[in-house]
């Protein structure tokens, strides 16, 4: 046997190998992308609140003669590499979903991708993490870094929402699309949702957590950029229970009616923490779960505007 038929012989045993279907394995990876998105999120805020963003004062390695923490930095630094190694992990993970997406790449190009750009994006913000370190924590590119994690959040989401056939190309034809007053309004919701994380990032770089004590501000002031922060978010309010009354009717198992009650519980959840945490001073442990919140408003705000602007049946319905 020649080179080329036996180099040929062990692609098709690697492909016979790999799904020819979307298989529960997957579906389990693509949860836990979403859930690792979410608590990256929450493990960059630990690094922020607790000042340890120059835990690892230099990048790619940790100090310039080890790649990792050395125990000299204390906590700071195994806090800040701690977050570093998460990001191979969930690299790993999209890695996974990858090869196990390389049969169906043609069928569904849609799921891999999506996998693909969470693996793409994975290393840019590893990048833009580093940047971030390089400039001593500048506000600027903290918020680059974190609409980062924010973008991962929103693929992940609809990786599950596809991997689990709610949407894309294996989602029932037979689901009948909501009115356009309903699509129109998940859309406003998703939007708002998005504006409001973006802003949010604006007021914490405002705001005193910085992530290490001599790292700069925007100097933005912090009292005029929260109420531009809460624009969006009242108008999310107001959107996201006029979803779950207009959405009421269809049934407890309807997977639309799931998603506004979800995205109502984390707007309230998120207003909750976010008005405790503005009036008793900004206290680092509030801070950390108004971060959670974040990660939590963007998986339920492109979970129903997904939903909502899938295909179906065009018939007037709730």
């Amino acid at each position: 046997m020649n080179q080329v038929t036996q180099s040929n012989a062990v692609k098709r045993s690697w492909n016979d190998r790999l799904p020819t279907s979307i298989t529960p394995a997957l579906r389990r990876l693509s949860v836990a992308s979403l859930i690792g998105q979410g608590v990256l999120i929450v493990s960059g805020g630990v690094v922020r609140l607790t000042g340890s963003g120059l835990g690892c004062p230099t990048w790619p390695k940790c100090t310039a003669e080890s790649l990792t923490n050395t125990p000299a930095m204390g906590i700071h630094g195994l806090i800040e590499f701690g977050n570093r190694t998460l990001t191979f992990v969930l690299a790993a993970v999209a890695v996974a979903m990858l090869v196990m997406l390389w049969n169906l790449r043609k069928e569904r190009k849609d799921l891999f991708w999506l996998a693909f750009a969470l693996l793409a994006s994975i290393p840019a913000q590893a990048v833009i993490g580093g940047i971030t370190v390089l400039t001593h924590l500048n506000p600027y590119v903290v918020s680059l870094h974190f609409l980062v994690s924010a973008a991962l959040v929103v693929f992940s989401m609809l990786l599950v929402n596809r991997t689990y056939g709610r949407t894309g190309a294996t989602a029932p034809s037979d689901v009948v699309r909501p009115r356009a007053t309903i699509r129109k309004l998940s859309v406003v919701a998703a939007v708002c949702t998005y504006l409001a994380v973006v802003i949010g990032t604006m007021v914490t770089g405002s705001g005193p957590h910085a992530g290490d004590a001599n790292a700069p501000r925007n100097d933005l002031d912090p009292y005029l950029i929260t109420r531009l922060h809460v624009v969006p978010v009242y108008i999310l309010v107001a959107v996201s229970a006029l979803l779950v009354v207009l959405l009421w009717r269809r049934g407890k198992g309807d997977l639309l009616r799931i998603a506004s009650l979800l995205l109502f519980s984390a707007v309230l959840y998120q207003g909750a923490i976010g008005y405790w945490q503005y009036f008793t001073g900004l206290p680092g442990v509030l801070v950390g779960f108004h971060m959670l919140g974040s990660s939590l408003m963007l998986a339920a705000g492109t979970n129903i505007v997904d939903l909502a602007l899938r295909r179906g049946k065009d018939r007037v319905s709730a």
